[in-house]
């Protein structure tokens, strides 16, 4: 299966850099592939035993208590990320739910799918407004943020990049 994914992964990922060419949306779409990449990369090196062990007993947030916890809230907050955008200027659509799921392989097509995604929403309405200054048109998120389009994406790509870290610290405990 670990293959298949490196397989779809190479034939949407040229080994020569093809960069997307529209501008802001092109550049968080190319850096957020780029984190999802190398998640999905970190993630061969995972066991299914490493998967569920448990390592944070002493946290609060369910989400933070093993690497299967960890990516189902990045697969959901993925999602959600891009359904805030669409609530906000497309149309009304459901979030996500968060889904436990039992293999590497899953999570690492469920990050493909996240990223088409998002990747979708982008080419489908060309003309969202990335840049926002009024607060009043921004998107509040649930945690009490107010974001722009650009500024809910960079979110996004941050938001891996601090979970890959908490995964490679997670895989030196074990």
């Amino acid at each position: 299966m670990i293959k298949i994914i490196k397989l779809i992964f190479s034939k949407k990922i040229n080994p020569v850099k093809i960069y997307r060419d529209n501008g802001a949306v092109g550049a968080l779409l190319d850096e957020y592939e780029k984190t999802i990449q190398e998640l999905s990369t970190l993630l061969d090196s995972v066991s299914a035993q490493q998967l569920i062990q448990i390592v944070d007993r002493e946290t609060e947030d369910d989400d933070c208590r093993s690497i299967q916890t960890i990516m189902s809230h990045v697969v959901f907050a993925g999602y959600n990320y891009s359904i805030y955008i669409k609530n906000k200027y497309v149309e009304t659509t459901q979030f996500k739910k968060k889904e436990l799921k039992n293999s590497i392989e899953e999570y690492q097509l469920d990050l493909l799918a996240m990223f088409d995604y998002a990747e979708r929403l982008f080419v489908e309405n060309p003309d969202l407004p990335i840049e926002i200054g009024d607060e009043k048109r921004k998107i509040h998120v649930s945690w009490g943020q107010a974001y722009d389009i650009e500024q809910i994406m960079e979110h996004a790509i941050v938001h891996i990049l601090r979970h890959r870290r908490q995964i490679e610290r997670f895989l030196l405990k074990m």
